[in-house]
């Protein structure tokens, strides 16, 4: 008496075609957060910075610098980078400052917008939350 086996020669083959259809579907399902790092560059503020202002002023109109360059401590580079889940290009922008002495010599603008940057207008207003 022949015996047949219990899974055919062709059963794996198809399990395999059909876990590979299945996780190749599930990809698209896939959530891509938002990723947004460094200063947060508003068109409009980086528009007031003026030769001649202190590094107190910047540091008031920009915030922190992301990089204070330690071989050079008269350049402060602020970077912006926003890159939506899907979209494939991100949002990158940045300010070079240098200074002479205590006081801004020129600055450098690459790609700043002239408004609000595409990125953080989906964080909640501050007056959501309440101060007790």
């Amino acid at each position: 008496m022949r015996r047949e086996p219990l899974i055919s020669s062709s059963g794996p083959r198809l399990l395999a075609l059909a876990l590979l259809a299945v996780c190749l579907g599930l990809t698209g399902c896939v959530y891509r957060m938002d990723i947004q790092q460094g200063n947060y560059l508003d068109g409009h503020t980086v528009q007031q910075l003026k030769v001649g202002m202190t590094r107190a002023q910047v540091r008031y109109l920009l915030g922190t610098p992301m990089v204070e360059d330690i071989f050079n401590r008269d350049r402060w580079d602020y970077l912006y980078y926003f890159k939506r889940g899907y979209v494939r290009r991100p949002i990158e922008s940045r300010v070079i400052v240098y200074f002479s002495g205590n006081k801004v010599q020129r600055f450098v603008l690459y790609h700043v917008p002239k408004g609000r940057p595409y990125g953080p207008n989906r964080l909640p207003s501050p007056n959501k939350f309440q101060i007790f």
